[in-house]
């Protein structure tokens, strides 16, 4: 593992002033009540794709970075942490995703003119900050748990160290990325879980946000899911595609064999029939007789799915249909996938329980600056800081973490430990990887890594880790210090803040 000692971040120059662009003449916003200035900034401005991350903020990390600009503590050398004080209520362990987009998300964070326009005019800047963030790029150094890993109470799931002002000013969008991801991520890799090996495709678009449902695919391809209904998922992150034909498209003709014969026409006979728009067994019949035997798939999508994939299988091999394939829908989750385990299903498709994240729509993850200097020079040490308020504790000091396995290689431990990181015994295996180096993005992989990590971390957890019943996390989380290792200080305490 690579060491993870202090490295200053270059204090980023202040540009020289710059002119922002304004509004012309007669188009100005000013001297309008606040209401009207605000539909005079969005007729302007939006609505539309950013071409820059950096305004997916929150208000206050723009003004704590005015604030700190202006009292001269904002180049003082800082680490922040990601980290869950706890998992989701009786989940076991929970999965890191949203490390690629984040990265990519990084590269994007500049401040444009529209931007700065807009931060002016909406008086969350004044113009002196505003030429500070037409210079900013990230110059520091981040470390995490690299995509796919499995996470616990307290794991120091990204470390950020710079400048106060450049790592404070990325809170809010690291934050948004890793909190939802995750969330999905974990939800699909207990999915999958349940699954035991049968196919598992996201078809939850239609049920959350346009641009969160491609997020949400990309997060359950990396635990396990085996591809999703979602084009622009398949476009952007290379996520395999599937889909087929709604019951609209059966009521669209004037019965069954219309619908199927042309379905079929154009699809092929491995396309797979929804066949409970009608009667369930008319319309399986009916698939088998118009492709002699060698139809791809038929869909259930309502009633007990369970007798009715009985049903259908027995109707299938008595037809001699025998590798017709039987995939079912209709608001499956974790515990209804495994209601199906003994049934003869072949794979499910999962929509709503998986893009709201199956009970956890979010991670809970909270963003905590753990140490900073005590000035602007660049060598000063650094000292550790935690938040004492009750319920909210956080550990200070720049943190290593490990995952404990026993000989037979299954996790005992997370062990996290502030400072540098113990000699390795073989027994532990490193956690924190370096994902960006002085401003440099270095931890970019394919998806494919990240799927087969998680794949690798998930069957390194003990037996408990499958069981879908609430309980405590199936390995505990002990921070170690010189003295003996002590339980984690996140134990029973609230949620984010």
């Amino acid at each position: 593992m690579e060491a993870l000692t202090p490295v200053p971040a270059p204090a980023p120059a202040l540009p020289p002033p710059r002119t922002l662009t304004r509004v012309s003449e007669g188009g100005t916003t000013s001297g309008l009540p606040g209401d009207l200035q605000g539909e005079a900034r969005r007729a302007r401005f939006g609505p539309r794709e950013a071409p820059t991350t950096a305004l997916l903020t929150d208000q206050y990390e723009l003004t704590m970075l005015r604030s700190a600009l202006q009292a001269g503590t904002a180049e003082r050398h800082s680490v922040f942490e990601l980290f869950g004080r706890r998992l989701p209520d009786g989940r076991r362990y929970g999965v890191v995703a949203g490390v690629g987009r984040a990265l990519r998300a990084l590269r994007q964070f500049r401040f444009d003119d529209e931007s700065l326009t807009f931060l002016t005019e909406a008086g969350v800047v004044d113009d002196a900050i505003a030429a500070w963030l037409a210079g900013f790029a990230f110059r520091g150094q981040v470390w995490g748990y690299p995509e796919g890993e499995i996470y616990f109470p307290g794991s120091p799931l990204l470390v950020v160290e710079g400048t106060f002002a450049e790592c404070c000013v990325l809170e809010t969008l690291l934050l948004s990325i890793y909190n939802h991801d995750s969330a999905i991520a974990s939800a699909a890799s207990r999915m999958t879980l349940a699954a035991d090996g049968r196919p598992c495709v996201e078809m939850g678009s239609r049920r959350t946000h346009e641009l969160a449902a491609v997020a949400a695919a990309r997060a359950a391809y990396v635990a396990g899911f085996d591809a999703t209904s979602n084009l622009e998922a398949g476009r952007r992150y290379g996520v395999p595609t599937t889909g087929t034909a709604a019951h609209s498209f059966t009521l669209l003709h004037h019965d069954e064999r219309e619908a199927f014969t042309a379905q079929l026409a154009a699809l092929g006979e491995a396309t797979t029939l929804l066949v409970d728009t009608y009667d369930v067994e008319d319309a399986v019949r009916l698939g088998v007789e118009l492709t002699q035997g060698r139809l791809g798939a038929v869909r259930l999508d309502s009633g007990d799915l369970s007798a009715l994939a009985v049903r259908v299988r027995a109707l299938l091999d008595s037809l001699g249909a025998e590798h017709t394939r039987i995939v079912v829908t209709s608001d499956l989750d974790e515990h209804a996938i495994a209601s199906l385990s003994g049934a003869p299903v072949d794979s499910y498709g999962v929509g709503t329980a998986l893009v709201t994240g199956s009970g956890a729509p979010t991670s809970g993850f909270v963003y905590k600056l753990v140490a900073r200097a005590d000035s602007d020079d660049p060598g000063a040490p650094l000292v550790p800081v935690a938040k004492k308020s009750q319920d909210k504790v956080s550990v200070g000091g720049r943190k290593y973490a490990l995952r404990r396995v026993d000989p037979r290689g299954v996790a005992e431990a997370e062990e996290i430990g502030v400072g540098a990181p113990p000699q390795d015994d073989g027994n532990d295996r490193a956690l924190l990887v370096p994902l960006v180096r002085g401003g440099e993005i270095i931890g970019e992989e394919p998806l494919e890594a990240a799927r087969a990590r998680h794949a690798a971390a998930r069957a390194e957890l003990p037996l408990e880790a499958r069981k879908l019943s609430k309980g405590e996390p199936v390995i505990p989380t002990r921070f170690v210090g010189a003295a003996a290792p002590t339980a984690n200080p996140y134990a029973r305490q609230g949620g984010p803040r």
